[in-house]
Order: C-alpha cells, then structure tokens, then sequence
C-alpha cells in the first residue's frame, strides 16, 4: 500500500507498532480422527496437492500454522475409543496395554505428511474422555475420572506424548479435557475445576517433570461463560505452577472473559480452541460473525490462537460418532470434488498473513470497523478489518501519520499489509 500526506473526513483505523500485546502461535483447525481419515483416502498426488494448498508457508498457500488433535477419539471420529481400551470389568493400571496402533492406519502418517511441509505447525492434543475402565460409570458418554486413577492418568497422558514423539510428532500442548462441563458427548467426560485442580497439581504436572516433559498444560478449554472456572484453578498456587494458560470455546459468554482471565494472572497465556460453522448457516453471516468474534476478538482479548472446529468431512457430513453432529460444516467437503467452505476463508484471513512469532499491536475501533493489527517477524505490518455495516464504507488506514484510503462493502473483510 501507498501511504501519502493527505487528509479527508473518512473514519481512520489508526495503527501504532509502539504498543504491542501478545506474541501469536498461529491460525488453524481440529484436525480430527473424521478427518484425517477422508483426506488421507484421497489418491497420494490429490492429498498431496490438497495438503500443499493448506499447510505450506509461502504466499501462494493459505499456511495453517497450528492444528488441534483428539486423544483417542472425539465425537467426529467414525467411533469411540480411547488407547487403552480394555474388556467390561476388566482394568490396565499399568497401561501394558497402551497402543497408538487405531491412529497409524490415516491420523499419524497423515500428520507426518503435514510435517514434512511444515516442520514447526504447533499441535495441541485434547482428549474427550480417558478409558471407560477410569471412569465414574464405566461408559465413553459422561461421568467423571475416577479418583483412584488419576496417577494412572496422568501416565497415560505421558505415554500419550512420548508415543506421538516417537512417531515423530511433537505435541507442543496438552488440554486436560475437551468441554468439561459438557457430559452429552460422544464421547465426553464430566470434570470440574476442584478436580481439574487436584488431577493438575497432584498428578498431572509432576508426571510431566518427573518425564522431562516440555509440553504445555492449558485448562479448561470450554465456553467463555464460565471464567470462573480457569479463575478457580489459577489461584491455587500449586495448580498455576504447572497452568501454561486457559483454553476456550464461544458456544457460550462473550469473548471478553478471555480478558477477565489474562488480566487476573497476565503471566499465563490465552487460547482459543473450539468453533463450528453449521451446514444451515449463511456465509455471509458467519463469514462476518467469526471474524468478528474470533479472528478479531480472541486475538484483541489476548488469545494467542485462534482454532476452527474440524478441518473435513466427506459429502454427508460424516464421519462422527452415532448422536453427534449431523451439520457440523468444515473447512473442507472431500467428494469427487473438495469444496471449500465459509471455515476455511475464515481462517485463510488470518493464517496466510499473520505468521507465528507475530506480535498485535495497537489499532483503534472507528465505528463498524472492526479490526485487529499485528507486526510479522519480518516487520511487515498486517491489519484484518471488518466492515460491520449493512452500507459499504471508505475510510482511512493511517500509520506514522501517513494514510491510505480504501472501501469495504457492507459485510465484506479485508486484509491488508504493508
């Protein structure tokens, strides 16, 4: 863009690289079981292009930067599991029956074609449930993790991550559990934040250091409704110790609590990890509400990511477990044809320009304008606006005193650099 020395009346976006903010990891989706295995069915130079297309880093690529995994399945996997499934009454304390083997057939070898395109993507696993054998009742829907195994637990989630390294896949975080206040799942498990507290500082975390461990741990990963949740956690010194930040979803809340929470305890980090576009949504709307709300509000309420629900389906919607969601629309719809949905423009806005090691810096709210600024580690400077307004609108960009006018239409997203 050319800046010049002129003045006019229009609303101005004003950017200032002298007050920054948090340091961004990335821009991605859940790259769940459902969909390592429709994408890593396609013929090898189809996958290949297709994983180019999202993974690569340079311009021409929209370069996801981050992606979350299920541990063990998630409600879109083709069916429930855990890695250490063991026969109705029957238990594994010593986890001898632990096996990574039900992700080798597409979720491994597929994330070590992303990996072989992008070596430093940042992978954050979260598990749905642990083994039914740990749970309160015995089933992959609901109840709670038994206080018995919580140290088998903690284990589990070691050999998780020493596993996954093996195979060459290094887990950069952890969460402790995917929306533990929703126990209707398939599968899901109930945990609250005293015993998330407990299976953190007790359990969790020392197994982590005893290991060597350097892979994060992040509470919560839920709505943004219950801030006091993370809150409850963080102020007990010995859980916050082990806490790299809190994790959540926008099902719920406003996207402010993620301001609440950095501004009790500014030392640990912010992310966010959960949002579904649905097959009954509009683009338009859900093009403007999630850039709105996320790709701009997470990152001007702290949150060092931002994360799309699940990365692809086939045609019908599947694979998911039975009850689960039937209009999840993903990123990508792979048929005879891959389709991209409103999902994947949503986050192309952010991951193709605002590379990890980026910075947000200050920009101001003109009106409908909403926005978010950031400096590369390159120097360019990135700006995302929204134009939140039924009229198109022109205004002013102006950056050390020198502007640049422009036009959004009514809804429409821009993305500019300089």
């Amino acid at each position: 863009m050319l800046f010049e020395d002129k003045f006019n009346s229009n609303a101005t976006i004003d950017v200032d690289t002298t007050q920054t903010y948090q340091t961004i990891d990335g821009f991605g989706f859940t790259l769940t079981g459902g969909s390592a295995s429709v994408m890593y069915i396609l013929p090898a130079g189809k996958r290949e292009a297709l994983l180019k297309e999202l993974f690569a880093t340079d311009s021409t690529f929209i370069g996801i930067s981050y992606l979350r995994i299920s541990i063990g399945a998630s409600d879109m996997s083709a069916m429930p599991f855990t890695y250490d499934d063991m026969p109705a009454g029957q238990t594994d304390v010593t986890l001898a029956q632990f096996s990574l083997d039900s992700e080798k057939a597409d979720l491994i070898p597929l994330l070590k074609e992303i990996l072989e395109i992008n070596p430093d993507i940042k992978i954050l696993g979260s598990p749905w449930s642990a083994p039914v054998w740990m749970k309160t009742n015995n089933s992959f829907v609901g109840g709670s993790l038994n206080p018995a195994y919580y140290d088998v637990y903690a284990r589990y989630f070691v050999k998780y991550i020493q596993g996954m390294a093996a195979e060459g896949i290094q887990i950069d975080a952890v969460t402790m559990q995917n929306e533990p206040l929703n126990p209707n799942n398939n599968p899901s498990m109930s945990m609250s934040s005293t015993q998330q507290s407990d299976f953190l500082k007790n359990h969790l975390g020392p197994a982590f250091t005893d290991a060597g461990l350097q892979t994060k741990i992040i509470l919560y990963d839920h709505n943004c409704d219950m801030a006091s949740y993370p809150l409850a956690i963080l102020a007990d010194p010995g859980a916050r110790a082990y806490a790299d930040g809190s994790a959540f979803h926008l099902y719920g809340g406003s996207i402010t609590a993620l301001s609440q929470v950095h501004d009790a305890y500014p030392d640990k980090n912010i992310y966010f990890t959960e949002q579904y576009t649905s097959s009954t949504g509009d683009f338009g709307g859900d093009l403007n509400w999630h850039l709105k709300n996320l790709i701009i509000g997470a990152t001007r309420n702290w949150s060092r990511n931002v994360l799309e629900w699940n990365l692809a389906t086939n045609s019908s919607l599947d694979p998911h477990t039975i009850g689960e969601c039937s209009t999840c629309l993903n990123a990508l719809t792979i048929g005879t044809n891959i389709t991209q949905n409103v999902s994947y423009y949503i986050v192309a806005h952010a991951s193709k320009f605002v590379r990890p090691g980026s910075v947000r810096i200050s920009s101001n709210i003109p009106g409908s304008l909403q926005n978010v600024a950031f400096q590369s580690p390159d120097g360019k400077k990135v700006l995302n606006v929204l134009n939140d307004n039924s009229l198109s609108q022109a205004f002013n960009i102006r950056f050390k005193n020198k502007i640049v006018t422009t036009t959004l239409g009514a809804g429409s997203v821009g993305t500019f650099v300089w």
